[in-house]
């Protein structure tokens, strides 16, 4: 999907930081060697749509490609890793996180984006 931003630096990372000072962002950890990240890709594909591509950013982190970078998000937001993850970070911070089946769009409330 065209609307995926690439999280490969930690310049990305501190852009996307600053980034969800004024739009909440989304972090998809990913790992190319797990079918249930796959899967969990494509759900998060099917819910990112309508009035939430206005309110959110989203950015894949390929875990095997870059593991400092989610190493170093596990540090600055004190979340533990996990893979597939999610993590919304809002304001610098991160507010909510969820692994593996959780991994849904469904759970973030809209109304609280803004």
């Amino acid at each position: 999907m065209s609307w995926w931003k690439f999280l490969t630096n930690d310049h990305h990372l501190n852009e996307l930081i600053e980034v969800s000072k004024t739009k909440p962002v989304l972090i998809y950890k990913h790992s190319t060697r797990c079918s249930t990240c796959l899967m969990t890709k494509r759900v998060i594909e099917g819910q990112y749509q309508g009035e939430i591509i206005n309110k959110l950013n989203i950015y894949f982190l390929d875990l095997i490609a870059y593991r400092s970078i989610s190493n170093d998000i596990a540090l600055r937001f004190h979340v533990e890793h996990e893979s597939p993850q999610i993590l919304l970070i809002k304001d610098g911070k991160c507010v909510f996180h969820a692994s593996h089946e959780d991994c849904s769009l469904e759970f973030l409330n809209l109304d609280s984006l803004d």
